[in-house]
């Protein structure tokens, strides 16, 4: 079971700093969407790239974190009922869970997302809206996000087993670290705090 915990930690380790990352995509989404705003008002331009590059913006914001969320258990889920068994049984359901669900289904996304991606990317395919974006890097997302997704399945699947065994803690129990969006806070505070020193050094 120890090489495959250290696969684990590998896995968590990759998707912790992809997502740690990919937070940033949703500021420059938002960035983009208000200058493309004032510039619409401002001088009656716009074009369809500053909304198609919104959306790839979002699309990976979504599918690249979708490992990262799964590591952090932030998924949506139903806790009603589950809440009401024991942690062995609640273990026991994710494994379940993972095993017949969530890794198929990522098997079954990758195999058709794909050839699909692949074939925009040999054609070299363009969006039909006039003064669109090259659309392979947006469809390429499908399948490089639920590859995370998958290899991160695996993991919960391997610490789920792993604790069965008593070989480590409770891996869906919540850790005191800062959230994304704290993280994510805090770092446009010291960014701003830093251009205000250099401002007034200046």
């Amino acid at each position: 079971m120890s090489p495959l915990l250290a696969l684990s930690r590998l896995i968590d380790g990759m998707n912790r700093r992809i997502g740690q990352w990919v937070i940033w995509l949703i500021l420059a989404s938002t960035v983009i969407s208000a200058v493309n705003a004032v510039i619409r008002k401002a001088f009656n331009f716009s074009s369809n790239a500053f909304l198609e590059v919104q959306w790839y913006l979002f699309a990976g914001s979504f599918l690249l974190a979708a490992g990262y969320t799964l590591l952090n258990n932030e998924h949506v889920r139903i806790d009603v009922v589950i809440s009401r068994f024991s942690k062995r049984t609640q273990t026991w359901i994710d494994v379940f869970g993972f095993a017949v669900f969530l890794l198929p289904l990522c098997v079954v996304v990758l195999y058709y997302s794909l050839p699909f991606f692949l074939q925009a990317w040999r054609s070299n395919e363009m969006s039909s809206n006039a003064g669109g974006l090259i659309l392979w890097p947006v469809y390429m997302l499908m399948p490089l996000g639920f590859a995370l997704l998958l290899l991160q399945g695996v993991s919960e699947l391997i610490k789920r087993l792993a604790f069965l065994q008593g070989l480590i803690e409770d891996p869906t129990k919540k850790s005191e670290a800062p959230s994304a969006e704290q993280e994510l806070a805090e770092a446009i505070r010291r960014l701003a705090e830093t251009e205000k020193n250099e401002n007034k050094k200046a």
